[in-house]
């Protein structure tokens, strides 16, 4: 995971990016506002579940006294 990490915050973004350049270059640029609102939702999900996810473990450890930083 050392390396797979890196590789995957740079790559991708560049792979998204790369998509919807071909999509409005093959089928114009209806089809690439298209994808991009379903990446703004698909994105948008991907954040909310990860908030909720970081405020249950917040008030978890809350309930049961654990400092922040103690797992």
């Amino acid at each position: 995971m050392r390396i797979a990490r890196p590789i995957l915050l740079v790559s991708t973004p560049i792979g998204v990016i790369f998509g919807l350049r071909e999509a409005w270059r093959l089928a114009g640029p209806k089809m690439a506002l298209l994808m991009l609102a379903m990446l703004a939702v698909v994105g948008s999900l991907v954040w909310w579940t990860v908030r909720r996810i970081r405020q249950e473990n917040a008030h978890e450890r809350a309930r049961l006294g654990n400092p922040a930083n103690e797992r």
